[in-house]
């Protein structure tokens, strides 16, 4: 699981291959897959929409989104 500081934005990496992010109090607020090659992350939403993130120095950069594991949010 990563969340932002705040913990408005949690998304899940499912061992699947794929995500479900929540924000706020909206579960699953989206869904898709993701790949990752290396520390690159690229995720398709459910409804077709593309992003990409990086994990640099533990932590999860994703479009404009700045995300922690869990535990050290």
């Amino acid at each position: 699981m990563w969340v932002t500081a705040d913990g408005h934005i949690r998304q899940e990496l499912l061992r699947d291959g794929r995500y479900d992010e929540a924000r706020g109090n909206r579960r699953s607020a989206y869904t898709g897959r993701y790949t990752v090659t290396g520390s690159h992350l690229e995720y398709v939403d459910d409804t077709g929409f593309t992003a990409t993130g990086d994990i640099r120095d533990g932590v999860l950069l994703h479009e404009h989104l700045v995300l922690y594991k869990e535990s050290q949010a």
